[in-house]
């Protein structure tokens, strides 16, 4: 199953292997053990006289260096080419979310919040592993981009005492009623038919006086996102949400859940489109519409369906001319399939690997491939996709079940779907106060 749905994600989409690397700093840094890179490199990188001070944050140091390995680090993660204006221009809105996470840091060590580098090392082992690399190997990688296995322990580090930090301080004093719960899914039942909106958001906080400057820094934003950038990954390096820790992702929300600009623009937008900046109350927004549906109503997209996948590797050193024809024989015997009973036999002829998949929810899989999952006769299979290197594969339709009814979320579903947004909301609340509260002194 693991298998599979990297292939389609990684051919069809093309998606971007690192899903962690994003947000901010931190204060500590993961040493040799940890990382596979060089111990002098975290010594230097973990000292502040090493480096001319940018700022302070109640007396903690925010260096150049800092900066400019962040920015690298962004860089590098969403693979752009930045022009030094734009270079200075993310350097600016790092800056700021440097400054948060010297807050969140701050204030989790204030609440005896300590995070092992241990548990640091074994989150890097996995951001290198889903870059299909060793943490040697990555920490080499980010250095050479200008970056540092540093730069991203400390994110990371700093990602994990906010939510631990969240979760002793706000998660337990949060908490929904059962008349909330179910006046929801009345709601719910009223509203049968009408349509729900999963987006993605990033959040920019403002006060008056910084209005005009987070516009500007929202807008660069939504710029680079245009000329593809990932919206995940600036959600987890600027939203001020607490969803940023998961690209930014929303859920499924009814427009009357919304503040009313967001619901406005939301309405007028279709799957994969993007807006912003919006203003809403305590800043601008950004979002991305991933999906529609509609409350309580079988969707195409419901669908559960039953895959094989026949992929075809071509063998090292085939030649163009010889891999164009081994590709049209494939393309001729794939489209011929009748039925998924003549997919082995078909393979063997091919010298081809078959993976079957059960269960499989349409809504998991990529837009794309929804929209030919949808169409596609049962038995028949998908126009190939991938290439020499990764080898030509197709997917075979061999089972598709859509629900006939759309029976309402369950109560444990509706309440912590409640409870996420209450603790959204007092996080915000919770890191407006800390700036509030803080002191800043710039070099």
């Amino acid at each position: 199953m693991r298998s599979m749905n990297f292939v389609v994600a990684k051919v069809v989409l093309g998606t971007s292997c690192c899903a962690l690397a994003a947000a901010a700093l931190a204060q500590t840094t993961i040493d040799e053990r940890a990382t596979g890179a060089a111990a002098a490199d975290a010594s230097a990188a973990s000292d502040p006289n090493v480096y001319r001070p940018t700022a302070r944050v109640n007396g903690e140091i925010i260096t150049q260096t800092d900066i400019d390995q962040r920015t690298a680090l962004f860089a590098f993660v969403n693979n752009a080419k930045l022009s030094p204006e734009e270079s200075e221009q993310l350097k600016v809105q790092v800056f700021s979310a440097l400054v948060d996470e010297k807050l969140k840091i701050q204030e989790a060590k204030a609440n005896d919040i300590v995070v092992s580098d241990e548990e640091v090392l074994a989150r890097f082992n996995q951001v290198a592993a889903q870059y299909g690399q060793t943490p040697q190997a990555f920490a080499k990688a980010l250095a050479a981009n200008g970056s540092s296995s540093v730069s991203l322990a400390s994110q990371l580090r700093a990602e994990m005492a906010w939510d631990r930090l969240l979760g002793r301080k706000v998660e337990p004093f949060t908490s929904v009623s059962t008349e909330e719960v179910q006046a929801i899914i009345d709601r719910m039942k009223l509203a049968k038919g009408t349509a729900e909106y999963r987006l993605a958001e990033i959040y920019l906080s403002a006060s008056p006086e910084t209005a005009q400057a987070t516009f500007d820094n929202a807008e660069r934003i939504v710029e680079k996102i245009k000329q593809g950038g990932s919206f995940g990954e600036f959600a987890r390096q600027f939203s001020e949400a607490s969803t940023a820790v998961v690209g930014g992702d929303l859920g499924y929300v009814r427009l009357d859940q919304l503040p009313a600009s967001l619901a406005e623009t939301a309405a007028q937008l279709q799957p994969g489109q993007l807006a912003g900046p919006i203003e809403v109350p305590g800043g601008f927004s950004i979002v991305y519409l991933v999906d529609v549906k509609r409350i309580l109503m079988a969707d195409a997209r419901d669908a559960v369906l039953s895959l094989k996948q026949m992929t075809m590797a071509f063998p090292p050193g085939t030649t163009p001319e010889t891999g164009n024809a081994m590709a049209a024989k494939f393309v001729t015997a794939t489209q011929q399939l009748n039925g998924c009973g003549s997919v082995d036999a078909a393979a063997a002829q091919l010298d081809a690997k078959v993976v079957s998949r059960e269960d499989v929810a349409m809504r998991d899989l990529p837009a794309q491939l929804q929209t030919t999952l949808s169409t596609l006769a049962v038995g028949r299979a998908t126009q190939p996709f991938g290439s020499q290197k990764e080898g030509i594969s197709v997917l075979v339709l061999c089972g598709r079940e859509t629900p006939s009814d759309v029976a309402a979320p369950s109560a444990s579903v509706v309440e912590q779907q409640l409870l996420n947004d209450k603790i959204d909301k007092r996080a915000k609340r919770y890191l407006r106060d800390l700036r509030l509260d803080a002191l800043i002194q710039y070099s």
